[in-house]
């Protein structure tokens, strides 16, 4: 969790900035304020870490990605094609605001292919939410000739992935919409927190008013504000935006440290039997947030995964069993188990979740094993962790094998 590694005085002194002001609202009261605007100040830094001309924070990185997706115009009875392999929020954002979900396979760079994207293109596809996972990022090139060869609209999910970059342009910004996640466990925390960024204004605009109740922000009196669109309350605090806007300022330091850790680690364990690694497309963009080794097939890496925990070795996930990445284990996807009625059980599920065929999909990330990288290991504890790993799969793939 490399934000989290840093806390210090950068961020203590943007939160004391808000307590000092007692406004902890991100909007108005500018008498009483004293010119503290936390919300704006991490807005413009996410633009100018990332290169977008708009961004806006918000209260998750759920939150941002819904509304990434309101912004680009994807809505009720929209098919959205979305990965098999993310954090859930993704889908949930996308049932939240009446879309339907079409799931697609993903490759050995951990996201959607643009095979698996034009497979799963209907008359009905509107568009296509891009998940970049585990702090690397999907082959764009290849995505971006689809998207346009079907003019379909893309929203970039980069939660994991803030810092990343394919051939210059950030993770984010090579759709309509994109966002990132500012939670505990991200590059860049905000306890809670997420941003949308876009190079266009309208989108922009429909999300500033989206997140807060339709409010357009002119003017100084809230009372007084036009609504140009219904929205709903997706709004940052200033004690929050305060944490997100030091957090932003430590991106490139970590992104820069991540990749030292990540690129011995990969050399080190590069001629260990049977390891690979996940396909990075562009390996000078990646944020490099976590190392994901393949092992040759699922049942050879659960025998790693089993050393591993026999030896005490932390800090990794497996996916493939994981309770809310993956949809091995969404059983309240499959059978639409909802609290009150959405849109998609009036219009029906374009695909029977319960019987969905994503071979790719399923032998990918049941090879895949993810390290979290830390910005703050020294190199004992790098070369300690890498003797533990290679000790572990040596092991295994001997068992494995016999």
């Amino acid at each position: 969790m490399p934000g989290t590694e840093l806390f210090g005085a950068e961020e203590r002194k943007e939160i004391n900035d808000v307590l000092e002001t007692g406004i902890l609202f991100r909007y108005n009261h500018d008498a009483q304020r004293n010119n503290i605007w936390k919300a704006r100040e991490m807005e413009a830094e996410v633009c100018k870490v990332v290169g977008a001309k708009y961004a806006h924070a918000m209260s998750s990185g759920s939150t941002a990605a819904q509304c990434a997706m309101v912004a680009a115009g994807i809505g009720a009875g929209d098919e959205v094609i979305v990965p098999p392999f993310t954090y859930i929020a993704t889908i949930e954002a996308a049932l939240m605001i009446g879309a339907l979900p079409v799931f697609a396979e993903i490759d050995e760079t951990l996201c959607l292919s643009a095979e698996g994207i034009r497979k799963a293109i209907t008359p009905r596809t509107k568009g296509v939410c891009l998940v970049h996972m585990c702090g690397q990022m999907a082959d764009m090139e290849a995505i971006m000739e689809v998207i346009h060869k079907h003019n379909l609209v893309l929203v970039e999910d980069a939660g994991q992935a803030m810092g990343a970059s394919y051939k210059g342009v950030s993770t984010g910004l090579w759709g309509k919409t994109g966002a990132y996640s500012y939670d505990f466990f991200k590059i860049a925390t905000a306890g809670e927190g997420g941003v949308m960024v876009t190079n266009d204004e309208q989108a922009y605009k429909h999300a500033d008013s989206y997140s807060d109740h339709g409010h357009d922000h002119i003017g100084s009196n809230r009372g007084m504000e036009q609504h140009p669109i219904v929205g709903f309350n997706y709004r940052i605090s200033e004690l929050h935006a305060a944490v997100g806007l030091a957090q932003t300022r430590r991106v490139p330091y970590l992104v820069e440290k991540n990749n030292e850790h990540k690129k011995w680690l990969m050399s080190r364990l590069a001629n260990v039997p049977g390891v690979s690694f996940a396909h990075i497309p562009d390996p000078d963009g990646d944020s490099a947030t976590f190392l994901n080794l393949l092992l040759p097939d699922t049942e050879s890496a659960q025998a790693v995964v089993a050393e591993l925990n026999a030896a005490g070795v932390g800090g990794f996930n497996y996916w493939f069993t994981n309770m809310y990445h993956f949809i091995n284990q969404w059983d309240h996807i499959k059978t639409l188990r909802t609290a009150s009625k959405l849109t998609i059980e009036l219009l029906g599920a374009p695909q029977d979740y319960a019987q969905l065929d994503l071979p790719k999909s399923q032998e990918v990330v049941g090879r895949l094993i993810s390290f979290g990288v830390r910005v703050t290991w020294t190199q004992t504890e790098l070369e300690t962790l890498a003797n533990n790993l290679e000790a572990a799969i040596r092991k295994a793939m001997v068992a494995y094998t016999c």
